[in-house]
């Protein structure tokens, strides 16, 4: 009896602790809910195809440029500047984002080229196109003790780039298998729905900046309702077509295996290269972190001008769905872990 009681008491605090532990991890609302719109989106495909009354398709387009106003009414100024000097370290986070990613991804196109499996390798390919994450990179590259200015800086012009550069290698690899990847089109759309609201919000910054940074808790729940209603919308179209039937549960969790790898290989690449160009502990930091992540908003807002094709979008965003959960857990465990041996470290000197 008395077990019973002390089981029952300890219970109110333990629910607490496991919603703490599974937050510092990045098991957040988010992550299950994704997983919630594919189940809803499995359950009920019609809802996101049906344009009656209203299409959920157009609403989440009108929501993009909305992201990317509010993405650059935070976006300051000064803060760029302040992460201007330490260019080598900006290299080594862009060339890994943008150069190494595709590279490893590229050669493996043989592989599954005609096969069932192509479109998740496009989907991949996809991913390692994107640009870098800007809030969780930050928090990680704060949590292991790194340079944060430099974090900040590095996923700010990781994401900028990445509206160019990302539908380039899309466009090199789309426009070798088919002349249907209008590569200027694209640009245009991008320049039009994203880059544009991104340089307005900049614009805006020195009115309207303070609004946006005491409000940035509302306008992040604000950018993930929109990701979110892309994401179901999506697989809407995908299970309504059958898009899914090809693959079994093997596929899936070789997919994630394969994304864990890529992660951990990537990681440890830019380790390695951060170190042999001798950066101090902040600065190595910072380019394993910023320059192992990928985008999940930019990856999910950017399909759907990228990927005319609604069908095969929700395909093309898994592997980018389950490297950010994966990378979420991975990195998260890793930063905590340096802020632990920097502190042993600093009690031993």
């Amino acid at each position: 009896m008395k077990k019973e009681k002390q089981e029952a008491a300890g219970l109110p605090g333990l629910i607490p602790r496991a919603g703490a532990l599974a937050s510092r991890i990045g098991l957040d609302w988010f992550l299950l809910a994704l997983i919630g719109m594919i189940v809803l989106a499995w359950l009920f495909p019609e809802v996101g195809v049906d344009r009656e009354p209203l299409s959920l398709g157009d609403v989440a387009n009108y929501g993009v440029s909305a992201i990317f106003f509010f993405y650059g009414l935070r976006l300051s100024p000064e803060k760029l500047k302040t992460g201007l000097s330490s260019w080598r370290l900006h290299l080594v986070v862009q060339l890994s984002t943008f150069v190494l990613f595709p590279l490893l991804i590229l050669p493996l196109h043989t592989f599954f080229e005609g096969g069932e499996q192509e479109l998740l390798w496009l989907g991949t390919f996809y991913l390692a196109a994107l640009p870098s994450t800007v809030s969780s990179s930050v928090v990680m590259v704060s949590i292991a003790g790194g340079n944060i200015p430099a974090a900040i800086f590095n996923a700010s012009i990781s994401s900028l780039l990445g509206i160019f550069i990302t539908p380039l290698w899309m466009g090199l690899f789309l426009t070798s298998s088919s002349g249907e990847f209008d590569l200027g089109g694209v640009m245009g759309k991008l320049v039009l729905q994203v880059l544009l609201p991104v340089v307005l919000g900049i614009v805006l910054h020195r009115y309207w900046g303070g609004f946006a940074e005491r409000n940035k808790k509302k306008l992040r729940i604000f950018d993930q309702v929109i990701i979110l209603l892309i994401v179901f919308t999506s697989f809407c179209e995908s299970f309504a077509r059958h898009m899914f039937s090809g693959y079994s549960l093997l596929d899936l969790g070789t997919l994630g295996v394969a994304m864990i790898g890529l992660f951990f290989l990537v990681f440890g690449i830019t380790s390695g290269i951060s170190r042999l160009l001798g950066f101090n502990r902040g600065d190595r930091i910072t380019a394993i972190f910023c320059g192992s992540k990928k985008s999940l908003v930019h990856g999910t807002v950017m399909s759907k001008v990228l990927f005319p094709d609604a069908n095969i979008v929700g395909i093309i965003l898994l592997p980018i769905m389950i490297y950010h959960a994966l990378q979420l857990l991975a990195s998260s465990v890793i930063a905590q872990a340096s802020a632990r041996k920097a502190g042993l470290e600093a009690q031993g000197e």
